[in-house]
């Protein structure tokens, strides 16, 4: 069991203009807080892991294989595994994030202070 508490810290930069922080890990998911600068391009790119998401503020251009839909608050998106994928923020955006299973590489991300993790 994981609990996270709310704070605006520990954000990291993965790209410019795109930062994210690991909320909570299980066992079989991985949520995030993505924040993303109007502008932003998160480049064409695909992983062998689900991801879901939801829009919390602002609007992006989501590309999902070959179809583009443009999100804005509320909206939200199930990506399948090894799907390319791609995004353009059209005006500053947070979003929520899931991965199934965990991302390995967003492990290092976790908010420990927040979660309560030493």
């Amino acid at each position: 069991m994981m609990v996270s508490r709310q704070s605006d810290k520990n954000f990291h930069p993965i790209i410019d203009g795109i930062h994210l922080k690991t909320l909570v890990l299980g066992e079989a998911t991985l949520m995030t807080e993505v924040h993303l600068s109007k502008k932003s391009i998160l480049p064409r790119h695909h992983h062998p892991y689900e991801q879901t998401g939801y829009l919390l503020s602002g609007k992006l251009l989501l590309q999902i294989g070959e179809e583009k839909f443009e999100m804005t608050r509320g909206d939200s998106w199930c990506i399948p595994k090894d799907m390319p994928h791609q995004a353009v923020t059209l005006e500053d955006s947070i979003a929520l994030e899931i991965f199934s299973p965990p991302r390995e590489d967003y492990k290092k991300y976790l908010d420990r202070e927040a979660a309560g993790v030493e």
